[in-house]
């Protein structure tokens, strides 16, 4: 496996933790402990997440995250509350995926690592949060279940298909800084309106 194929799965696997942080450790565990997932000798040491504790604690974790985020308002205190644990989780995700043997390699890893989900955690919270203006909940199951599939299935794709990673983290990164620039003209339309001028 490349270079390049390394960094493009850290990158998806990054931008994804950003959305869904326990998905993606129990899911990337389940598959790899079903064998269903062929992690290659450069990701042996991802082996970590097969460990039965901890994909109990990311079970709960994503069970707890599935709910949280379809009810309006309490997923916006979720996404608060995650500020911190999903850029770190997605750092050391990252970290875990790239050769341990090459300390340059990995701490460029971490901060990449960090910085993407750091990214994808701000477009997501910002975006739901415009969507939670929104009187009626269907928009918010809605988002919340895209969010959920999206993952599970781009996260199947990275790992099975190393050679395009590097695409889908280039296009989550392209939905990341749409969604963002998309909340920020919503919210400025929303409790930044220009006053308007009584004619007399």
């Amino acid at each position: 496996m490349g270079i390049m194929e390394i960094i493009g799965i850290a990158g998806s696997v990054s931008l994804l933790s950003g959305w869904r942080l326990y998905l993606c450790v129990f899911a990337t565990g389940l598959a790899m402990r079903l064998d269903a997932l062929p992690v290659p000798e450069h990701l042996s040491s991802l082996a970590v997440l097969e460990n039965p504790w901890v994909m109990g604690i990311a079970a709960f974790g994503a069970l707890a995250e599935f709910f949280a985020d379809k009810v309006m308002w309490l997923d916006s205190a979720w996404d608060t509350i995650h500020t911190l644990v999903r850029p770190v989780g997605g750092a050391l995700l990252a970290l875990a995926i790239v050769d341990p043997s090459d300390p340059a390699m990995q701490v460029v890893a971490f901060m990449l690592g960090g910085g993407a989900s750091f990214l994808a955690h701000g477009g997501k919270a910002s975006a739901r949060a415009v969507v939670n203006t929104s009187p009626e909940p269907v928009s918010n199951v809605m988002a919340s279940s895209a969010e959920d599939v999206a993952t599970v299935g781009l996260l199947w794709v990275a790992y099975e298909y190393p050679v395009i990673a590097g695409g889908i983290a280039l296009v989550l990164l392209a939905l990341v800084i749409a969604l963002l620039m998309w909340a920020r003209r919503m919210i400025k339309r929303l409790f930044f309106r220009a006053p308007k001028v009584e004619r007399s």
